[in-house]
């Protein structure tokens, strides 16, 4: 009976130490990717056990950080979208719910700082499901992990949470974990036009959407730079770590912010980059660079202590450069490097039998010419992609090692 008791001693010591253990933001940013990227979830599609399952944990770590619940049931604010099946035409987001159509979630938390401002911060959570729709993958279906897209965010996002929620600051911080990012924006959407919160007395909008692959040479994106005057003093103020930063100053893109810039609220969008996995079956968890997402956390958490005693931030529209994007109906079969800040396109990857490939031009070559178009940018690339039509031949000049290559290719 003693030996019994020992051990039941034993027990109770070992998971008392375990709780007063410090956090370690490293390990727990695995663990929140591992859980969230892992095939039990099925890949995280909105409208899915996968995507509640998901919310469910993200409520849960919320709450464990001390995060009081700010969604309309509890830490949730549901949402239904009406899908179309016409692609020419859009979802119906936050119609009256019937069985035609999909229930999401949002998942929000929020730290009841003594002032009535408040900093939103945000990342999506949904993915691609089995990839029954805008996957990348050529193969036998296969679920779509999405560890960076965007469990990546969401992590980043859940450490900030337990991080801020130790500071003594003056603003409420709402944290919010938006689904259906990947269908078009539908929980954002849903949420700026249904507020569990007084949009007027938001300072800004903070979005992580893909960190998870940060690399110091090449850089991280910002996005947003221009949604307030103070945003480029601010990040070389708090990048005290010394980040390559590649800023861009629309508010509009293809991520979770543009429905908060839309609500006049300036934003900033982190983005590590693009890659061979995106939207395909192969991005892991063992893929992230963890300390990465640390790093970039840091820079945000500097962000919100650095602007905590000053005035509310003014909001400036920013130029929308996607309506002024080429419009082109064939491809190279590349992914571009987004963060690749030189003279050119630079290649991040290369998808198999598309122009690209079959012509011999590989990852990490530089697009400096196309037909007779110079290439300086990506929107001289897709400028010069637009006068093409498929079955059209042309010249394509890249710079590899330092010297120049061409070839020619058929799209």
């Amino acid at each position: 009976m003693r030996k019994h008791l020992s051990l039941i001693l034993l027990t109770f010591i070992l998971l008392n130490c375990s709780e007063k253990a410090p956090y370690d933001p490293i390990k727990q940013i695995t663990k929140d990717i591992s859980i969230l990227a892992s095939d039990s979830l099925m890949g995280r599609e909105v409208g899915t056990e996968g995507e509640k399952m998901a919310a469910d944990y993200i409520s849960s770590q919320l709450e464990k950080a001390g995060l009081s619940p700010k969604g309309t049931d509890g830490f949730y604010q549901s949402f239904f979208v009406k899908d179309s099946d016409n692609p020419h035409e859009q979802a119906q987001v936050g119609v009256t719910e019937d069985s035609a159509g999909i229930t999401g979630y949002n998942v929000l938390g929020l730290i009841d700082n003594p002032g009535d401002e408040i900093i939103v911060i945000g990342a999506h959570y949904d993915h691609l499901g089995f990839g029954t729709f805008s996957s990348l993958h050529r193969g036998e279906k296969a679920v779509h992990n999405g560890a960076d897209d965007n469990a990546s965010g969401v992590a980043a996002m859940l450490h900030l949470a337990r991080i801020l929620k130790t500071q003594k600051l003056n603003r409420d911080i709402l944290f919010i974990g938006m689904s259906g990012e990947e269908k078009g924006l539908w929980g954002s959407n849903y949420f700026a036009k249904n507020p569990t919160i007084d949009l007027s007395k938001v300072n800004y909008m903070i979005n992580m959407d893909m960190v998870g692959r940060f690399d110091q040479e090449k850089g991280l994106a910002v996005n947003g730079t221009g949604t307030s005057p103070i945003w480029n003093w601010m990040l070389d103020n708090s990048n005290t770590d010394s980040l390559k930063l590649i800023k861009s100053e629309s508010g509009v893109g293809p991520s979770d912010h543009t429905s908060f810039y839309l609500q006049d609220i300036p934003v900033l969008h982190f983005f590590s980059g693009q890659h061979e996995d995106y939207h395909k079956p192969g991005d892991d968890a063992e893929k992230i660079n963890e300390a990465g997402i640390l790093k970039i956390a840091s820079l945000i958490e500097r962000i919100v202590i650095d602007l905590d005693d000053e005035e509310k931030i003014a909001f400036t529209k920013t130029k929308d450069e996607s309506r002024d994007s080429p419009r082109f109906t064939v491809t190279l079969g590349v992914i571009p490097d987004y963060l690749f800040d030189g003279n050119g396109m630079r290649i991040d990857g290369v998808s198999e039998d598309k122009p690209a490939q079959r012509a011999g031009i590989k990852k990490g070559d530089i697009v400096i010419q196309l037909g007779d178009s110079m290439v300086i940018d990506m929107m001289s690339y897709m400028r010069a992609l637009s006068v093409f039509q498929k079955g059209d031949e042309t010249s394509v000049t890249i710079e590899r090692n330092g010297e120049k290559v061409s070839y020619e290719i058929k799209f």
